[in-house]
């Protein structure tokens, strides 16, 4: 890829080491942008750029950083480290997602942790990096959502589903809370967009979850990064499936759940923000 258009700009994918994640930090780089590629471990960011410097890319646009999303401290330092050396923040690709396991988990911050990591962690990064992407002008947000979102109900009264568990109902509340949410992590005049989106289902490590044959990671990654481009116009809250804006869950556009789940995410990241 030769196209420069984001040659400008900088961006942080997270969960990048592998999957749709790994294949849009490559989009991105290709379209010219400095990544920041996250991963769980600074080993598995090294692997990454190593692989995203084998397909192409040079390796000055790539930056590796590592933070465990099951440690919201982990998330906030991540946070830090952007804040101090970017000082403006064109993208913020919330991608870091994990299948809930067989049995319900709590993390040692207390949370299940399909739901700190494919929500929390996201919820808390776009608070921490706020000041960063509001001095880029015209920054995104990107949160990769899943069309299992619509099947979801928020547990309100046992979030972390401890008295009744069900592996697919965490991990799709973990997305419903995502998408609800994505509206909130751009507040009006703060000069950020934000958007979620099915990248469609594909062949990474969450499909065993669907119980479904998926189409390759790049192809998800192509719908991801259609909506970092400065070109596509996008809108705030919206939520894009197969490349066009589609119906999210009603509790998505329910201004009393809206509030509840933006107090419920404060409370559950607590001291980490």
């Amino acid at each position: 890829m030769s196209d420069a258009v984001l040659s400008a700009r900088t961006a942080l994918v997270t969960g990048a080491s592998s999957g749709i994640g790994w294949e849009t930090a490559r989009l991105l780089a290709g379209h010219g942008a400095t990544v920041l590629v996250h991963a769980r471990t600074t080993g598995e960011a090294e692997a990454a750029v190593a692989r995203l410097v084998d397909a192409g890319v040079r390796r000055d646009q790539l930056v590796e950083l590592a933070a465990d999303f099951t440690h919201l401290s982990e998330v906030a330092v991540l946070a830090g480290t952007v804040v101090k050396h970017y000082p403006a923040l064109d993208l913020l690709v919330n991608n870091a997602a994990a299948m809930a396991p067989e049995r319900c988990t709590l993390t040692d911050d207390g949370n299940e942790v399909s739901l700190q990591v494919n929500f929390l962690a996201a919820h808390l990064l776009a608070k921490l990096l706020r000041a960063p992407l509001s001095s880029a002008g015209d920054a995104r947000i990107v949160n990769v959502s899943s069309s299992l979102h619509r099947t979801a109900s928020m547990n309100w009264s046992d979030p972390h589903r401890v008295k009744k568990y069900s592996r697919v109902a965490a991990y799709a509340q973990s997305q419903l809370a995502l998408t609800m949410a994505t509206a909130d992590m751009a507040p009006a005049g703060s000069g950020i967009t934000a958007v979620s989106v099915n990248p469609g289902l594909c062949d990474t490590a969450l499909l065993p979850l669907y119980g479904r044959v998926g189409a390759p990671a790049a192809e998800g990654a192509v719908a991801v990064m259609r909506l970092c481009l400065p070109e596509t116009v996008v809108v705030n809250g919206a939520y894009f499936d197969g490349g066009v804006i589609a119906a999210t869950a009603p509790a998505a556009q329910e201004e009393r759940s809206l509030k509840r789940l933006a107090k419920l995410a404060d409370q559950l990241v607590g001291q980490a923000a």
